[in-house]
């Protein structure tokens, strides 16, 4: 990282840009198919759910896939150039279609670029600073996720939902692309070192190994689709619960911020902590971490307890997300890495798209209660599938 802090800082700054592109709307989002297209809220954010997850998980797997035939840089520049519609379709779209079509352009924006940067940041690092090297990556993005939301929710209750807001996500497209153009450089002949010393094998078929049949492999790729998923529910239905307990939209967009505040800003330090210690034991406590989160929120009553539960569920996520990405690069050849880490966020991100389904149909069945319960005994089950099946592996730091 010391020899390549240049480039990696460039990279940081640009994975910011990509973060906001997501924040972009996801405060005013809701206000917009109401007051706007006069849809439910929460059909409004379910279908968001649904097509972003699904894109973006798809758009994740070809970045991984294409990584080593076309590069990253490339990849990277073809994401920012297909967000570029994006500010401007939500600026002007007549009706809601347009709305769902700048999301799905969104998600491969948020695909190709977010892959392409979490790719070359592994190619700059090496094998001792993943962790940190994840836990910056993640903290950038997310940071610029929750700071972009807080400044696109006050453009609009100082100057309207459109278009005001939006041009954020203007200088937001054209400053990545430009400093993707100009100053980003191919990261893939980094890890000709790597291979001269590496001690993994190549993957006789890495799509089933990543997804299922390796037992570390395997135990990663299922607990980023938990973790997605559960972190999908809460996006949708944490707002429904807090108002059926009586908060107003001041408190509830306190408590929601709170929850990606923390987990952006945690992930400074669990990603550091990666590289110290055993990543096994950090994936297995950030998701048990959050199950014991989960099952205390639907019974929680008052502001400081759903306070200190997003807290909670922000450290849990925290916890995860930087070792999730390490891990899958330590257990990886070089070559494979980029295809590996591809198929990896393509299961994580499909977890939106799955937890938007599953817990709208218990939710109108059963009760939002209910569906939280679910999510958080699937998210415990998780957690003991880290501890069972991953296995120590010689010069392996997990």
């Amino acid at each position: 990282m010391k020899e390549n802090w240049k480039q990696f800082t460039l990279l940081v700054i640009v994975n910011a840009f990509v973060g906001g592109m997501i924040g972009l709307e996801r405060s005013i989002l809701p206000a917009l198919a109401e007051n706007i297209f006069h849809i439910a809220a929460k059909t409004a954010i379910l279908s968001f759910i649904l097509v972003f997850g699904l894109v973006k998980a798809f758009a994740n797997y070809f970045t991984g896939a294409l990584a080593n035939q076309l590069g990253r840089r490339n990849l990277l520049i073809a994401g920012w150039a297909i967000g570029l519609p994006v500010p401007f379709l939500l600026i002007y779209a007549p009706n809601w279609n347009w709305i769902i079509a700048a999301n799905i352009l969104l998600g491969i924006n948020q695909g190709l670029t977010w892959s392409s940067t979490v790719v070359m940041k592994i190619d700059l690092v090496g094998e001792k600073n993943r962790g940190l090297a994840m836990g910056l990556n993640e903290f950038s993005g997310y940071l610029a996720i929750a700071l972009v939301a807080f400044l696109t929710g006050w453009l609009a209750g100082n100057y309207g939902i459109r278009p005001v807001p939006f041009y954020t996500g203007i200088f937001l497209v054209i400053a990545g692309l430009f400093t993707s153009i100009f100053l980003i450089r191919e990261s893939s002949p980094h890890i000709q070192k790597e291979v001269a010393t590496s001690r993994v094998p190549l993957r006789k078929n890495l799509f089933r190994e990543t997804t299922w049949s390796d037992p570390n492999l395997g135990a990663v790729t299922q607990a980023g689709l938990i973790n997605n998923l559960n972190d999908g529910m809460a996006w949708g239905l944490f707002p429904l619960l807090l108002a059926s307990k009586g908060f107003d939209m001041g408190k509830i967009g306190l408590i929601m911020a709170i929850y990606p505040a923390v987990w952006g800003i945690a992930q400074l330090f669990t990603g550091y902590l990666a590289d110290l210690y055993s990543k096994k034991n950090i994936l297995y406590a950030g998701m048990l971490v959050q199950a014991l989160a989960l099952f205390l929120f639907p019974l929680a009553d008052t502001l400081v307890a759903f306070i200190a539960l997003s807290v909670l569920l922000g450290l849990g996520t925290a916890m995860v997300y930087p070792s999730f990405l390490a891990t899958i690069a330590d257990y990886t050849h070089p070559h494979d890495r980029a295809k590996s880490l591809g198929i990896f966020r393509f299961w994580r991100d499909l977890g939106y798209a799955i937890g938007a389904l599953l817990t709208g149909v218990l939710a109108d069945r059963f009760s939002i209660a209910i569906s939280i319960y679910a999510v958080a005994g699937l998210t415990l089950f998780s957690a003991l599938l880290i501890l069972f099946r991953m296995t120590r592996q010689t010069g392996v730091s997990t």
